[in-house]
Order: C-alpha cells, then sequence, then structure tokens
C-alpha cells in the first residue's frame, strides 16, 4: 500500500469513534491495499501508484461535501499563506499586460520599495531568464519571484522615461499580507472597514485601524464591508464579533455527530458595543464572514445590508499526512447564536451547489428580493426583537440592494474584459506621474481636486474601436461617472497607497450610501431592528 494511503487509514482508524465498527473499516483497509499492490504487480502498462492513491482520495473525499478537500505537499504551503498572514518574496503586487509583467504597487517598507522599484516598471527579466512574450501566467510569476527570506534576485526593468534597461537586485524578505483592504473616516462620524479575509491578523489589524480612526473624530457609526470576503479562521471570526457584542452572548456554536457541541461566547473585551453598525454582505460572502453577519442580525446588533450570503456553514479541519500533504475534512457544522444552520444544500447534485450563483442570477435573486427562496420549516426568529430569519442557504440581508447589470454596462464590461481599461490607466499614468505628483501631492489634495477630463474618455474610446470594440455613444452618457470614477481610484491606488482605491469607490457606492442615509436617520435604524 502506498505511504499516503497508509497514513491516511492509520489517521482515520486511531481517530476513529466508538461507535464505527474497527474490524471493518480494518478490513477496507486491508481490501483497497490488496487492490493497489494488484494492480502494480500485474496490470499491462505501466502505472503510477502514488498517482493512483492520490485519485482514490480526491475522489473519496469529493464524495461527501464541497468542502473536503485533499491538498497535495506542493499546494499546503501556497494555501495557508493567505491566512497565516505573510509570504518570502520580493513584496509587490503585479498585472501581466499584454503578455509583459507590470508592477502596479509595491508593498510599504518590503524589498522592492526599498531598492526604487516603482508601480509601471516592466520587468524584462528575472535572473537570467527572459520573461516577455512566453505566455506568463499568475502561477509562473509566483514561482519566479517568491523564494526563502534572504536570497537574492536581479531584475531587468523597461521604465517609462528611461531609454535603457535597469538593473535591480532585491533581497527577499518576509511580506505581511493584509486581510483588511481599507479603513477611513466617510464623514465626522462614520468609519468604514473593509475586510477581504479572517486571518491571524485580523484582529489586529482591525483593532490598530479603528484606534487610528478614533484619534481622527469620535466614531458613533461603523460600515464593515465584508462583501466579497470568502472567510478564513473561525477564531478571526469569533474576535470580530466579539467587539461588537456584550459579555456572555452566544456567537456561534459548532457541532457534528463526531465533535460535541462547542460553544463561542462573547466577553467584555469589545471596543464598539454601542455605536450604531451596518454590515455589508453579498454572494461573495461566505464561511467566517457569515459567522460575523449571523450573529450580529441574531442578536438584533446591526442591519444588514446588501444580497444573499454565499451560504457556508461547515467547519473544516486540517489534518497533515506523513508525506507533507494533508486533507480537509469537514467535522462539524456551525450555527448562529438563534440555531441557524446557514449551509445551502449540496447532497442532492453536487453540479446544483458549483452553479448556484448562475442559478440565482437566472431565477432574478440578484434584482428583486422576493425572489430568494426562504422556506418557513428554516425560519426561526432573533433573539431580541424577535425579527423573522432563516437559514438553509446563506444570509438574507435587512435592506436588499439589487445588482447593477445595467445593459449600458456591456461596453465598459468589453473594455475591461479585452484588457484595454486597465493597460489604457497604466498608460495614463506613466505618461503624467510626475505632474500628478506636482499636482496633487498628497492623497487629499487628489481626491478633493483631480478630475478626469472628456478627454481622457474619447481617448479611451478611441482605443477601444482601434481593438474592435465598438464606441457606444449612449451607453458612455449612462456611465461617464462609473468610467471616471474608476480611473480616478485606480491612479490613486498607484500614486498613493491601496486604501486610497475603495476611498475613491466609495463615493459612488450604493451600499454605502444607503448605510450613510440609515445612520442619518436614527428612527429608521431602529426600525429595521424592531427597536
Amino acid at each position: 500500500m502506498s505511504f499516503t494511503l497508509c497514513a491516511v487509514f492509520a489517521l482515520f482508524f486511531l481517530s476513529l469513534p466508538k461507535d464505527v465498527n474497527a474490524q471493518d473499516f480494518q478490513g477496507q483497509a486491508i481490501k483497497f491495499g490488496r487492490v493497489l499492490r494488484l494492480v502494480e504487480a500485474f496490470y499491462v502498462d505501466t502505472t503510477n501508484v502514488n498517482k493512483l492513491t492520490e485519485n482514490a482520495i480526491i475522489d473519496l473525499l469529493g464524495r461527501l461535501d464541497p468542502h473536503s478537500v485533499y491538498v497535495t505537499k506542493n499546494e499546503v504551503e501556497e494555501m495557508n499563506q493567505p491566512l497565516e498572514g505573510n509570504f518570502e518574496g520580493i513584496g509587490i503586487s503585479f498585472s501581466i499586460i499584454q503578455d509583459t509583467l507590470t508592477v502596479m504597487t509595491t508593498i510599504p517598507g518590503g524589498p522592492s520599495e526599498k531598492v526604487g522599484l516603482h508601480p509601471g516598471d516592466r520587468i524584462i527579466r528575472v535572473g537570467s531568464k527572459n520573461i516577455t512574450s512566453i505566455g506568463l501566467n499568475t502561477q509562473d510569476v509566483y514561482g519566479l519571484l517568491r523564494g526563502n527570506k534572504g536570497t537574492i534576485l536581479n531584475l531587468i526593468v523597461i521604465r517609462k522615461g528611461n531609454s535603457d534597461p535597469m538593473e535591480f537586485t532585491i533581497v527577499r524578505d518576509k511580506i505581511p499580507l493584509y486581510s483588511l483592504d481599507a479603513a477611513f473616516m466617510l464623514n465626522k462620524e462614520t468609519a468604514y472597514v473593509k475586510l477581504n479575509r479572517f486571518s491571524a491578523t485580523t484582529i489586529e489589524e482591525y483593532v490598530t485601524a479603528m484606534k487610528r480612526m478614533e484619534n481622527e473624530g469620535k466614531i458613533k457609526n461603523l460600515v464593515l464591508d465584508l462583501r466579497g470576503n470568502g472567510g478564513g479562521y473561525l477564531g478571526a471570526a469569533y474576535e470580530l464579533a466579539n467587539q461588537f457584542l456584550e459579555a456572555n452572548k452566544l456567537i456561534v456554536y459548532t457541532e457534528g455527530i463526531h465533535s460535541p457541541r462547542k460553544d463561542y461566547l462573547s466577553n467584555t473585551k469589545g471596543d464598539f458595543l454601542k455605536g450604531n453598525l451596518v454590515i455589508l454582505i453579498d454572494e461573495g460572502t461566505a464561511s467566517a464572514s457569515e459567522i460575523v453577519s449571523g450573529a450580529i442580525q441574531d442578536w438584533d446588533r446591526g442591519v444588514l445590508i446588501g444580497r444573499r450570503s454565499f451560504g457556508k456553514g461547515l467547519v473544516q479541519q486540517q489534518f497533515v499526512l506523513d508525506d507533507g500533504s494533508m486533507i480537509r475534512l469537514t467535522t462539524a457544522h456551525y450555527y448562529t447564536p438563534a440555531g441557524r444552520n446557514i449551509q445551502k444544500p449540496y447532497k442532492d447534485d453536487p453540479s446544483n451547489y458549483r452553479n448556484d450563483y448562475l442559478k440565482r442570477y437566472a431565477r432574478g435573486e440578484f434584482f428583486n428580493k422576493d425572489s430568494i427562496p426562504n422556506a418557513d420549516s428554516l425560519m426561526t426568529e432573533t433573539l431580541v426583537t424577535k425579527r423573522k430569519v432563516f437559514g438553509g442557504g446563506g444570509i438574507v440581508p435587512d435592506i436588499f440592494v439589487p445588482l447593477d447589470t445595467s445593459i449600458h454596462y456591456t461596453y465598459f464590461n468589453t473594455l475591461v474584459r479585452k484588457n484595454i481599461f486597465f493597460p489604457f490607466v497604466v498608460r495614463y499614468i506613466d505618461q503624467h506621474r510626475g505632474e500628478l505628483l506636482v499636482n496633487y501631492p498628497d492623497f487629499q489634495s487628489f481626491q478633493n481636486k483631480f478630475v478626469v477630463s472628456p478627454a481622457i474618455l474619447e481617448e479611451l474610446m478611441a482605443l477601444g474601436e482601434k481593438s474592435g470594440v465598438k464606441k457606444d455613444e449612449e451607453g458612455i452618457k449612462i456611465l461617464q461617472n462609473v468610467i471616471f470614477i474608476q480611473i480616478r481610484a485606480l491612479i490613486a491606488r498607484d500614486l498613493y497607497d491601496a486604501g486610497t482605491y475603495f476611498r475613491i469607490m466609495a463615493e459612488e457606492d450604493t451600499e454605502v450610501k444607503k448605510a450613510l442615509e440609515l445612520f442619518s436617520d436614527p428612527k429608521a435604524y431602529s426600525r429595521y431592528l424592531n427597536r
């Protein structure tokens, strides 16, 4: 029997629950091992027993639920990096534009910033390898740029305004991965925090950001943006929800056939127990994000705005195998304080689970709250004001905001999809960087004064026509503000920092506007919570 499979069976056997027939289990393990030995000894063609074993594990786990998975040794480290909060590399974000690796931002204090690498720089050689026009993809770039701390990487770079290529010698270092995208004051009383994941550093980032904003003004209202946040550590979700709930409130509990119920109760450490709270959610809000959203909704602590969340109520535990690979096995369900299991169905037809987003779109759920399938059998009540809430497939917001998919977005989306819009903005920044930094030395001056001229829009449309995208005059007229906001946000991100992108985008964000409208009317805010 292969070493990996032996490890799997040994692991399961050692932790086998008492109600499972150990003799039957051992018999099945021996049976599978005999099949492998017979294949290796007598099969007509050459076989790779290790690969056969891995495929068997993948198939086994795939028959359980969508989130029990096998992870190869090579995938383990890369998968854990976003949750552990760091990786080792040179510290840039990048994009592949017209088959050329382009620096989008340098991480403050990171190795690339220290040696003077700039946004907009085109990397054409890594070490002795020419990387232009070779069909580069994202995984290729990770393989080229990441490496152990202290190792040296030589780059050849082309920079706009320099006639000759530039050479950089960069010493790789540990690079932080932040879970907080942005934190800033929307007005004198309202803070905005956007989280992209729940990692080991999330609560530290959140607390630091809130303290910084408290110095700018008394925070009476908070907009917590969890849209597109796919989750992460359950512990991080608990710590965040704990910031908003008074002591001894149930935040979440987990339970499975072989996992006794475990309750997670709030303590007295929360720093935002009384202020008005809005959480923004959408179809990309999942897992740990739903734990926070569910706890806030069940305790009538704040108002949820957006669209129904993803619906992942399963808890995974990692089991490392002896060869360095591992399995992530679902061991329990998690439940919101009111007892809701928000896991969407997956047993009848796995393809339905994978295609759920398309099904929601087809039945009109993204545009009309009445299209959300809420079964009366899954209805329960919130714990304070007894509002009706539902389980069985995500969390339904208190205030529904439809997805804007106006037909006029087709033109703009085509410019983006055909890789015209983003490179256009990059080129504009390259050509005007010095002028922009002189006229707008800080973000505040940029936000207050910089205007996208109609000439820029005309240039974009002309470039689109050259690339086969027919000009849509009506669409442009309707979407002019949307395009202007996107251009301003991308320029700000390049000139200042990543958080400024969200500051600009918030100006025309429908959900953010709805939150501000709600905070401006205390009676309306209370009415949504049945107070």
